[in-house]
């Protein structure tokens, strides 16, 4: 999915489904793609007092979320305001020309065994 920091986006399961929020960092591993959604999947930590936190404490933080789990919220365009979209994965026209000769390179080989 193309998501970007800074796309508004609309979790679809979970326990915040139906939440929206801003993509805050992106984190692709080799196994999933995760994103950091602004107030979405909020966890607690505890936290021991450091320079930068005199207190310490328990402290509420977003946590990653996986990437299939939400959906980009269209563009504020008056047609589609507050619309989700399905991101499409575009073909670029040389690779489908390479495909379609690669088919009929190997239609003609079979047809001259016969």
């Amino acid at each position: 999915m193309n998501l970007k920091v800074g796309d508004k986006v609309v979790v679809i399961t979970g326990k915040d489904k139906g939440k929206e929020g801003k993509v805050l960092a992106k984190k692709k591993t080799l196994k999933s793609c995760k994103v950091l959604v602004e107030g979405i999947n909020m966890v607690k930590r505890n936290v021991k007092p450091n320079g930068q936190n005199q207190n310490g404490g328990i402290i509420d933080k977003e946590s990653f979320i996986d990437i299939s789990n939400v959906k980009k919220v269209a563009s504020s365009t008056k047609k589609n305001a507050g619309k989700t979209s399905k991101a499409k994965k575009e073909v670029k026209e040389e690779k489908t020309e390479k495909k379609e000769s690669k088919a009929k390179n190997s239609s003609k080989k079979k047809s001259k065994v016969d």
